[in-house]
């Protein structure tokens, strides 16, 4: 054996020069992984990004207006969301199903839905007149808009930009400031396949459901909120407009073939 090797100098220095090298090679690891975790490299990645982000500012929305309850006559505490939840839970599981009378209550497609569409077929055409674009909007309506607009903003966005992949934009949407019968048929009835928004074509691969078990003044309120904000200017709408459609309820979903083209 070389004398050498068992030199304590010697195998200090290995050992350090080993050291170094592990060091060099974990310093190499990070530098990589920095140049790697740059701007998302896919479309996919970049929409992503955009439904995280949404997603975050959904929640911290939603949170917002779950944070106080009245927990009995005047008197109004805060609370966790997963309480209000809780709550709303066992109010939920204390109903009893109820006979089908209410036409948000027909299941599209059942026996009484085909009924209905075929009733409505043979009916005259549902007339509306439209409010006026510059009349003055209730303050009111626009805070119970904005509230129920919490259901909404899942898919379209806090701001009304839609989600990637998910939901198209409904700012400066042509459809919704468009003839009012457009959105209120489609709150009632929900939408499916393609539609182009500004220029825009959405083939999303999701229908958007119906939301017929709101009444005749929140889905109102909500389209009046949705038309007067996010950079769009419109009429109010009614709950006299709305219930002009409710006969449709039950029917199938719309497509842009069914709608009124925008002006």
């Amino acid at each position: 054996m070389d004398p050498s090797q068992d030199n304590p100098i010697v195998r200090f220095k290995a050992f350090f020069w080993a050291l170094a090298l592990f060091a060099l090679f974990g310093i190499a690891l990070g530098v990589i992984a920095l140049l790697e975790k740059k701007e998302p490299k896919t479309l996919e990645d970049q929409a992503a990004v955009i439904r995280y982000e949404n997603r975050a500012k959904v929640e911290a929305a939603q949170s917002a207006n779950l944070t106080y309850k009245e927990i009995e006559a005047g008197k109004t505490v805060q609370v966790k969301p997963q309480d209000v939840f809780a709550h709303l839970g066992k109010e939920l599981a204390a109903t009893k199903p109820t006979a089908v009378e209410k036409p948000e209550q027909v299941i599209p497609g059942s026996a009484t839905a085909k009924a209905n569409e075929a009733a409505a077929a043979n009916a005259a055409p549902v007339v509306i007149v439209e409010t006026d674009p510059n009349a003055p909007i209730d303050p009111a309506v626009m805070d119970a808009g904005k509230a129920q607009y919490a259901l909404c903003m899942a898919c379209h966005g806090p701001e009304g930009a839609g989600v990637p992949g998910l939901a198209p934009p409904l700012a400066n949407s042509e459809w919704v400031v468009g003839p009012v019968e457009n959105p209120i048929r489609i709150v009632l009835r929900g939408l499916e396949g393609p539609i182009s928004v500004n220029g825009v074509d959405y083939n999303l691969p999701l229908a958007m459901a119906p939301l017929a078990h709101l009444t005749d003044d929140q889905v109102a309120a909500t389209l009046t909120y949705v038309r007067n904000s996010f950079g769009n200017k419109a009429s109010a709408v009614t709950a006299d407009q709305v219930k002009a459609y409710r006969g449709e309820v039950g029917r199938p979903a719309l497509k842009v073939s069914d709608l009124k083209a925008p002006k």
